[in-house]
């Protein structure tokens, strides 16, 4: 190689080298609560290693990268926001969760102003809210009217459970959190995706929310709606917690869809069978059956003859010996009766009852007239005193005529 030849190489290898010097830039220092996105380069039984370039070596503990099942939730390759904590020997360690360490303040303010959402657990009621603490172990506190769309009445369903929040103050000591406007996006998104498929009369797993004295509200997949008392069951409720309880799976009827003023109705009866289809084969008209007397009106008494079925005894039916103003005066609710179905209206849903005492009684008086009209004397006379009696005064009448 010629003289001049080494003396050019030369000449370009420190062409290079100061060429070098000019763009190389000593990496900046991160701050504690700083945050960056990384590469995930390597991951051990231990820990997950970060590209952070020119900075060094970043160290992740594998932990937070596990699911509730222990398992990854990422690879080799992926990429993944972090916060710087601390430098030490020359390792620099980050965290995925925010609020830990001696970084805690910085990271909150930053997601504060970037509008970073964080993931927290409401560990206490305190007085017009809750303290959450926030996956990290830094504590805030996020008020009642700010933990979903409809306030919730039983607050301790939200105890214990993981949640994402946003950071709406982050000043001084205190730091509060919302959850508003992340349930109200996820009920739009959810809304949207129902309205293009669900319809009146669809059959729909759902899951109960909350209990109150006119129904309950049901959770259909992220949009909630009505069950009203009246749609519980075919027979007449009046306590809803005698048959539902919060976080009690259904399978509900849609009866009803506005999504113009967001109100969804459902019905529970209408997805189990109508007993009213077979009443007319279960409750035969002429047939006698066992009932429980459970409402009294003044026009007459209602007895639940099965599940969802009741029927009625006229209160002209009742008075036997003596005309009265109320079934009061002969029946209590509660009381187990006997009586004849005198008629089943299936289609009005309406079943017209006779106590079985003066419908039996009836028809003797019937078959003993019967008897004496053919001039059977010898079989009324077998019907006992009643028969007696009643021949007497079919014979007083006769002689009255001539």
């Amino acid at each position: 190689m010629k003289n001049d030849d080494l003396s050019e190489e030369a000449g370009g290898e420190e062409n290079f080298a100061e060429m070098l010097e000019r763009t190389y830039k000593k990496p900046s220092k991160l701050e504690p609560g700083q945050k960056i996105e990384a590469v995930i380069v390597k991951i051990t039984a231990d820990w997950a290693f970060l590209a952070v370039g020119g900075k060094g070596e970043g160290y992740l503990d594998k932990k937070e990268l596990l699911d509730t099942n222990g398992k990854l939730t990422v690879k080799e390759g992926d990429k993944v926001a972090a916060w710087f904590l601390f430098s030490e020997n020359g390792e620099m360690h980050f965290t995925t969760r925010i609020g830990s360490g001696p970084a805690a303040r910085a990271q909150l303010e930053e997601a504060f102003r970037n509008g970073t959402q964080v993931e927290g657990t409401a560990v206490k009621e305190l007085k017009g809210g809750f303290e959450i603490e926030i996956l990290g172990g830094a504590r805030a506190f996020c008020p009642f009217s700010q933990m979903g769309v409809r306030r919730e009445e039983n607050k301790e369903n939200y105890l214990g459970r993981p949640l994402r929040f946003e950071i709406i103050e982050c000043g001084g000591r205190n730091v509060v959190l919302s959850r508003k406007n992340i349930v109200e996006k996820e009920r739009r998104i959810k809304t949207e995706a129902l309205k293009a498929s669900l319809k009146e009369g669809d059959k729909i797993k759902g899951v109960v929310t909350s209990i109150q004295k006119f129904g309950a509200f049901v959770d259909i997949g992220g949009v909630e709606g009505l069950l009203p008392v009246s749609e519980l069951a075919w027979n007449r409720t009046e306590n809803v917690g005698d048959i539902l309880s919060t976080g009690q799976q259904v399978e509900v009827i849609v009866k009803k869809l506005d999504w113009e003023n967001g109100r969804l109705s459902f019905s529970l009866k209408d997805a189990l069978p109508n007993p009213w289809d077979l009443a007319a084969e279960t409750w035969p008209a002429g047939s006698y059956q066992t009932g429980v007397v459970s409402r009294l009106a003044p026009f007459g008494a209602f007895v639940t003859l099965g599940e969802g079925v009741d029927g009625l005894i006229h209160i002209s039916r009742l008075g036997v010996e003596k005309k009265i103003q109320h079934p009061s005066e002969v029946l209590a609710v509660g009381q187990t009766i006997e009586v004849k179905v005198e008629a089943v209206d299936r289609e009005n849903k309406r079943i017209s009852l006779i106590p079985a005492e003066i419908s039996r009684e009836a028809e003797i008086d019937a078959a003993v007239l019967k008897n004496y009209q053919r001039g059977d004397s010898a079989e009324v006379e077998s019907m006992g005193s009643l028969g007696e009696v009643l021949k007497k005064q079919l014979e007083n009448k006769d002689n009255g005529r001539r």
